[in-house]
């Protein structure tokens, strides 16, 4: 498919964090983040504000269905098409129904199957957004920096979580939802620009695009026996699996009942689930900064271990302290191992496989992880919550077994700087 884009050439060396097309897309991709998070904001007000809180649950989980069963398309499309392209596309139509839904809401209260309709076009929209993102790294920047790319990505995420909410909250103690949706719309807004003018290179060692495609089902399949056949790659997505299943219940609706548990109170919640995402958001930043780790496969697994082992002793600790500290160390190794299995997989995949590949490992975060919700929950109502977050942290441990199994785990590196490439 001919286009008029500008490209990059074969080999750009520059840092990433000097390099003004990375940035660009990177602050498109915050404003964005911050943008959704505005959006889940209001989202769940307006659902208060229409119904009761059983409504009000239904509403959020309304976008993990098709999100779920889309995913795997949507990293088939990313790989079919320019991932930038499909990015632009995402970010126009959530930026359109947001403003569409400001305006309902600023003219009447919102009927719940209209928010309901919302989360699903949201959820629907972001199983191409996802793998889309994914795909789009090995596009804008050198192999050896891709790392560097990975860190400062999740170091984006991290800051829109904390930019976000407060955003949010503000738009809508001045305006209420409809002054929140309509903020979360231009924000997403804002990111279009940056994107239009972010270059980008085409796969192929020469330049090219694979000549032909088999059906978007037959490329699914190709994508997923890839993985499966791949040395390193169907180990990591297997360890990265196993960590999600196992610690994502216990972190989100664990920590909750655990916290009820103790009588610690919302204050002591809030501190745990910050010293959380300080240490998640210092790993984060670590990677940005550095670059490159060595022995990236052993660290890897050696901070999955540490989660492993943290998560699990936080249901046993008697006091808020202990339980403080103990989750800005389960942030700080589940950052290095979240960024460390990213970045591998980003440097180990095909780029012409790579929408397809982080389809599959966001499936396991989006789509399956969340089921253990409920699981987790009527766990700790009849068994309190101190086995089961061990039994949580066993189960996600099993991941340190299978990187450790894999030979291609266990010497698996970043690759180094290019040469005349200054940081």
């Amino acid at each position: 498919m001919a286009t008029s884009q500008t490209v990059l050439p074969e080999h750009a060396p520059v840092p990433a964090h000097r390099d003004g097309n990375v940035l660009r897309w990177l602050t498109a991709y915050t404003v964005s983040l911050v943008g959704d998070s505005v959006y889940f904001a209001a989202l769940g007000w307006s659902a208060q504000k229409a119904a009761g809180p059983t409504e009000v649950g239904l509403v959020m989980a309304s976008a993990a269905l098709p999100r779920a069963l889309l995913m795997l398309g949507g990293g088939v499309v990313a790989d079919r098409f320019d991932p930038r392209r499909v990015i632009l596309g995402s970010d126009t139509l959530r930026c359109l129904v947001i403003l569409a839904v400001a305006a309902g809401v600023a003219l009447t209260a919102p009927a719940l199957w209209i928010l309901v309709g919302v989360a699903l076009v949201f959820g629907a929209v972001d199983a191409l957004f996802v793998p889309a993102v994914g795909a789009l790294p090995p596009r804008i920047t050198a192999p050896d920096q891709l790392a560097r790319v990975t860190g400062m990505r999740m170091l984006a995420t991290r800051l829109s979580q904390i930019a976000g909410p407060p955003t949010g909250g503000l738009a809508m103690g001045f305006g209420g939802p409809a002054a929140a949706f309509t903020v979360a719309g231009l924000l997403i807004a804002l990111s279009l620009p940056l994107l239009l003018t972010t270059r980008i290179r085409p796969l192929g060692a020469g330049g090219a695009e694979p000549a032909e495609r088999g059906t978007a089902r037959q490329e699914l399949l190709d994508g997923l026996r890839y993985i499966r056949h791949h040395r390193l790659l169907g180990p990591l997505v297997a360890a990265g699996a196993l960590c999600e299943l196992g610690l994502t219940g216990s972190l989100n609706v664990g920590m909750v009942l655990l916290n009820a548990e103790r009588g610690w109170g919302p204050s002591g919640y809030g501190w745990i689930i910050s010293s959380f995402g300080a240490g998640a958001a210092a790993s984060a930043a670590l990677l940005a900064i550095a670059g490159r780790l060595p022995r990236a496969g052993l660290l890897m697994a050696g901070t999955l271990l540490v989660d492993c082992a943290g998560a699990a002793t936080i249901g046993l600790v008697p006091s808020l302290w202990l339980a403080v500290v103990l989750a800005g160390v389960v942030g700080l190794n589940a950052g290095v191992f979240g960024s460390l299995n990213s970045a591998l997989v980003q440097t180990a995949t095909d780029p012409a496989y790579l929408g397809r590949v982080t389809s599959v490992v966001m499936l396991t975060m989006v789509g399956l992880a969340p089921l253990s919700y409920p699981l987790v929950g009527a766990a700790i109502g009849a068994w309190g919550a101190a086995p089961v977050f061990v039994g949580c942290g066993v189960f996600a441990g099993l991941g340190v077994g299978v990187a450790l199994a894999s030979e291609a785990v266990r010497h698996a590196e970043l690759p180094r700087r290019q040469p005349g490439v200054t940081v």
